[in-house]
């Protein structure tokens, strides 16, 4: 386990990690994964049970599920920092052949990938059926998964929301990243979602919120919290207020870095902006 200061340390090498990856091949998300690097080391640090190595099979320790795969530089930079896979393998990221694709992918058996994520809005479903196998198999850990708020647009995602409720999958924690930003425009503009903890609570679900879900402490305080309230009969929803971009100032708050790299004197800026602490791949 990791302290806080380590983890903020990880937390800037994972920001140089996605700019890095998403500068050379002139594609990815770079907005998104940079809003969530302080929940997923977080996550991956401190808050999972993890068994050593990696099986498909996930029994006897914590699964974790993104749904919204598009934010993978992160995902990659983490699991490669968390010894999933070697660090030198982000440089291969979205190249022909390479088993770090664009979205996620199963197929190429890249240690930490547990489902594929190119269509949006099905996260929150795959958690559930993940949730309710550790039930039958008496597996007290939980499922953690996170989708964008921008995926509560699809109703995939509120046929899920009832069924974990109505079936009481009360060993699964989902968070919703609240960036309030999607590839068009801002969340409410393209298309209001009105008061989601309302929602979440009205389908039966408890809800947490964490208001600096850029911030170490905030998520570790926010997520036991969360724990704390599952195995009682309610799934649980994590609200985490995060920033699109947050760490490079130029691209926080604003949607056109949703999906769009930086140029080399960008890159050079953004860098500027994160030291280097573990080592540059």
């Amino acid at each position: 386990m990791a302290n806080i200061q380590e983890m903020e340390a990880l937390v800037k090498q994972v920001r140089r990690d996605i700019l890095r990856q998403v500068h050379k091949v002139n594609s990815g998300h770079p907005g998104g994964s940079l809003g969530c690097a302080e929940f997923f080391v977080a996550l991956y640090q401190e808050i999972m049970e993890r068994k050593d190595g990696f099986d498909m099979n996930g029994k006897e320790e914590d699964l974790f599920f993104l749904s919204n795969g598009h934010i993978s530089p992160v995902f990659y930079s983490v699991l490669a920092r968390s010894g999933y896979f070697p660090v030198e393998e982000l440089n291969t990221f979205r190249l022909l052949d390479s088993r770090l694709q664009g979205h996620p992918t199963t197929h190429e058996g890249l240690p930490g990938i547990r489902i594929a994520s190119g269509s949006l809005g099905q996260g929150i479903s795959v958690a559930i059926g993940a949730a309710e196998a550790k039930k039958l198999n008496k597996d007290t850990h939980t499922v953690y998964a996170l989708c964008g708020d921008g995926e509560l647009q699809e109703g995939q995602n509120w046929e899920a929301i009832m069924y974990a409720a109505g079936n009481k999958v009360d060993n699964l924690i989902v968070s919703i990243d609240l960036n309030g930003q999607q590839i068009d425009g801002s969340t409410d503009n393209v298309l209001p979602m009105g008061n989601i903890k309302a929602k979440f609570e009205a389908f039966g679900w408890e809800v947490v919120s964490i208001a600096k879900g850029n911030d170490i402490q905030s998520i570790l305080d926010g997520m036991a919290t969360a724990k704390s309230k599952s195995g009682n009969g309610k799934p649980v929803c994590v609200l985490l207020h995060t920033v699109m971009g947050n760490g490079v100032d130029f691209m926080m708050h604003t949607h056109a870095w949703h999906g769009k790299a930086p140029n080399d004197e960008q890159l050079v800026e953004g860098l500027a902006q994160n030291a280097e602490t573990l080592g540059d791949y």
